[in-house]
């Protein structure tokens, strides 16, 4: 098994930054990918950014330009991170950390930006 702990969310302006984490622990494999996903009110789950262990990385349209996807692999720990810069009201969402590899797909349970203006 794999837990997924996200930390970091919280109440911004408009413009400003926030960094997300998610630390994994448990049984995960060396070779994966962690994702970070996200979930505004009243809409579907949408993907955000991904990163491999070799740290290739991608990232959604939205996003792109203003977010920072990366992660520390020391000690056997697999932490991601989500620097977020430039906030606009429409990133306000639950935003989840995801990590897949040939044991399983697993999910933390998430953490709220809220962006006001």
């Amino acid at each position: 098994q794999v837990q997924l702990v996200e930390s970091g969310g919280g109440l911004v302006q408009a413009g400003g930054s926030l960094r997300l984490s998610c630390a994994a622990s448990g049984n995960i494999l060396r070779m994966n990918t962690m994702h970070w996903y996200r979930q505004a009110p009243g809409k579907q789950r949408e993907w955000v950014a991904a990163i491999t262990s070799a740290g290739a990385a991608n990232y959604a349209d939205s996003v792109k330009g203003r977010v920072t996807i990366s992660r520390d692999n020391a000690n056997a720990q697999n932490t991601v991170y989500l620097q977020m810069n430039n906030l606009k009201l429409e990133d306000t969402a639950v935003y989840y950390c995801n990590l897949v590899s040939l044991n399983g797909n697993y999910w933390g349970k998430g953490t709220l930006v809220t962006v006001s203006s």
